[in-house]
């Protein structure tokens, strides 16, 4: 029972923290700008990762309950997977804004208006769903025998395709492209665009100017730090280090599961200051209100 105490307040820092930035940015008007709506993408997909994983989750540790339906646990890969996958789009979203703010800010809220901004949000959730409803039919079809025992307290595709006893080639097939093609591209084109910004601000005169530039991308640079890095060391995990402790295994699953969205909101309300500010005084108004 103890350990579930850390498992609950995780879950008490994710739900308010990524809705506060939500709702800081829905009524404050100084915020209906380009940067603050791809900012908030990720705090909307972070809710969508953690809400279909606090069952589990919370049942193993507060009240011994170990098992799932095949169902539930299809389910809960499909949506915290497609999520996953939308989260991996809008960071390469937010690094186009990012570029094209520096490349060209006079313009920047005539490029990307609400209309475009919107139809980049609608289509990287579009190719997340499409993308993981055949790995999803693909394991429907499989026969699943023995004692099927997942390695971690959510399901997880790298996870479940360990348990068929038929033939799982396309499955990892398929499901290799789905990385290629989202998070393979994504990277790169994130990898690219600050190239771009790159050479944008060392064509700025003056350091002062050049500072502002990059400072305005560190809390990006930041988040993709924080998402890139622990997906990746799962899935090193999974690939390599079947012969690790089953406690580090766990730990490295926990973090790519929690981390992401426990350090997002923070990452925004410190390095952006006009979040954070909105967060100060609309605390201090409810404060008012008591």
């Amino acid at each position: 029972m103890w350990i579930s105490i850390p498992f609950c307040l995780i879950y008490t820092i994710i739900f308010p923290g990524n809705g506060i930035i939500l709702h800081i940015i829905r009524i404050d008007s100084s915020l209906h700008q380009p940067m603050y709506y791809f900012l908030a993408m990720p705090a909307f997909v972070e809710l969508g990762v953690s809400a279909p994983t606090m069952p589990t989750v919370l049942s193993i540790f507060l009240f011994g309950i170990n098992d799932v339906s095949f169902g539930g646990c299809l389910l809960q890969m499909f949506s915290m997977h497609s999520f996953t996958l939308m989260e991996s789009g809008y960071l390469l979203a937010m690094s186009v804004d990012r570029f094209v703010a520096i490349y060209s800010p006079l313009p920047y809220t005539t490029i990307l208006t609400i209309a475009c901004i919107s139809g980049m949000g609608a289509a990287i959730a579009l190719r997340s769903v499409m993308l993981m409803l055949p790995l999803l039919f693909l394991l429907r079809r499989l026969p699943f025998c023995g004692h099927n025992t997942l390695t971690h307290s959510y399901c997880l595709h790298s996870d479940l395709i360990k348990l068929p006893c038929g033939d799982t080639r396309p499955n990892s097939i398929l499901a290799l492209f789905v990385v290629t093609f989202t998070f393979g591209l994504d990277l790169l084109f994130i990898v690219v665009s600050y190239v771009l910004i790159l050479h944008t601000v060392l064509e700025i005169a003056s350091g002062a100017g050049q500072w502002r530039a990059l400072n305005t991308c560190v809390s990006h640079i930041c988040v993709v730090l924080v998402y890139y890095v622990p997906m990746v060391s799962l899935s090193l995990m999974h690939r390599f280090g079947r012969h690790l402790p089953p406690l580090f295994q766990t730990v490295t699953a926990n973090a790519y599961l929690f981390f992401p969205p426990v350090v997002n909101p923070i990452v925004y309300s410190i390095k952006i200051e006009e979040i954070r500010n909105s967060v100060v005084l609309t605390l201090s108004r409810k404060r008012g209100e008591f």
